[in-house]
């Protein structure tokens, strides 16, 4: 631009002298008519430079208003680019804002089923004791309807026992007119008849009654069975609405679950309160399986390390150490990626518990565990510590890196201390305490040397103690 400038001086001080010197030019043509001619020729070859740089002068003028426009643009297309990303940006925060919501409704979708499956499992044992009730029930109702029909033909008997008596009586009263000889007898008989009758008709009152007391528990019986018949539909319909809203919870949450898989599966054994393998998902690892352990030091540990008398060779390269080896039942080591991932999402205490070759049995906490990456060597951190042990041993281990016999970290200087003692440790010169070491060689040290022949290492959120 600065050319430009300096170019548009130039061009009017030539110009300025051009008409200077035409003016001059004419004078001398007007003294001489013939030499017209000529001058214009001249002036034509004189001015035709010029208005070439004009014209040039021109089109970089024109370059540069375009060169401008140009700028504008972009200028305008970076401010659309500027608010397309404050408006992700935004959008970002509301999707964040409404991930955050849907994990709120998850977890009170399963408190909400959780609540209905209680609650559904206390209707069904009420149905089931009242469909206890109606059976023993209708077993009594049987038996009773049984009662009443003996009872029934006992008195049909009765009648016409009765029907037979009254025959006989009139035969008799006949026969005592006809034969006043067998009246003495007759009377007696009749006397003797007339005493069964008597008891005949006890007995026909007394069952009359019990037939009498047999209808009236009959009806409350059919009472109390239309009771719990209503009682059993109702609680038949509410427990059918209940399905439904169980259904319809189930349906939700399997939605939400589907949508939200990844954050819903554990990252710790925190929610489960049981000694069992079982699955986490890590972020840059993904599904593995780890060992949770709710005995020992109370609920939610991950075992990282556990030495019990197995034969598991614990002399392993760096790639096998930073996989994992062993097996969950036995001997084995979680492995140093999964340990660094693991306690780098939040703040992770470290529990060890030893037991002697004598059987003593002791435990050594730290508050704040977590091993770097693999870039920085897997180096140790520990926090403060504390336990039933007197020394603390791993103190010296602290903001060691990692070593194998195939990646020598430690400070020994010549030499490989994961070599010289026959497994992956935090190696200084050389160590301290080594819960690696193979069988029977395993110790803690500081002052006094412990010999160990168990060994587990656990870990846990921090949060998880203050809870």
């Amino acid at each position: 631009m600065c050319k430009i400038k300096i170019n548009s001086v130039l061009f009017l001080i030539v110009l300025e002298i051009f008409f200077v010197a035409t003016a001059a030019f004419e004078e001398t043509c007007e003294l001489d008519r013939e030499m017209e001619k000529q001058c214009r020729i001249h002036n034509y070859k004189t001015v035709k430079p010029l208005l070439d740089y004009f014209r040039q002068v021109r089109n970089e003028l024109e370059d540069k208003e375009i060169k401008e426009n140009m700028l504008n643009e972009l200028n305008s297309d970076l401010m659309e680019k500027y608010h397309d990303i404050v408006r992700i940006h935004e959008k970002f925060m509301k999707e964040a804002a409404l991930l955050d919501e849907y994990k709120n409704k998850v977890l009170k979708g399963e408190n909400d089923l959780q609540l209905s499956q209680n609650k559904i499992e206390k209707l069904e044992s009420e149905i089931r004791s009242k469909q206890n009730i109606i059976v023993k029930l209708k077993g009594e109702l049987t038996d009773k309807s049984i009662n009443l029909e003996n009872c029934e033909l006992q008195f049909k008997n009765l009648n016409s026992s009765l029907i037979e008596k009254d025959e006989k009586i009139k035969r008799f009263s006949e026969n005592i007119q006809n034969n006043t000889e067998h009246q003495k007898t007759l009377e007696v008989q009749l006397e003797k008849s007339k005493s069964k009758l008597i008891n005949k008709d006890k007995d026909i009152q007394l069952c009359q009654s019990e037939i009498d007391t047999l209808k009236r528990t009959s009806e409350n019986i059919k009472e109390q069975q239309k009771k719990i018949e209503l009682q059993f539909k109702d609680s038949e319909t509410k427990l059918i609405d209940k399905v439904r809203e169980n259904q319809l919870c189930r349906a939700e949450v399997d939605t939400l679950n589907k949508t939200l898989l990844n954050t819903l599966i554990q990252s710790s054994c925190s929610p489960f309160g049981d000694s069992d393998v079982h699955t986490l998902n890590v972020s840059g690892i993904g599904f593995f399986d780890v060992l949770c352990d709710s005995q020992l030091a109370g609920p939610g540990w991950i075992v990282i390390q556990q030495r019990v008398g197995g034969n598991e060779s614990f002399n392993r390269d760096w790639a096998t150490y930073r996989k994992g080896f062993g097996a969950m039942d036995s001997d084995f080591f979680l492995g140093l990626e999964k340990i660094h991932r693991i306690t780098s999402l939040q703040r992770f205490e470290l529990y060890i518990h030893l037991v002697a070759v004598n059987g003593s049995a002791y435990n050594a906490s730290y508050d704040d565990f977590k091993i770097s990456d693999e870039d920085n060597g897997y180096k140790l951190s520990l926090g403060k510590f504390s336990g039933t042990i007197i020394e603390d041993a791993m103190r010296y281990h602290e903001n060691l890196k990692f070593s194998t016999f195939d990646s020598d970290n430690d400070e020994a200087g010549d030499g490989n201390c994961a070599v010289e003692y026959g497994s992956g440790w935090w190696y200084g010169d050389c160590s301290n305490c080594n819960l690696n070491k193979p069988n029977k060689k395993i110790y803690w040290w500081v002052e006094n040397k412990i010999e160990l022949k168990e060994v587990k290492m656990l870990i846990r959120p921090k949060e998880a103690m203050m809870k």
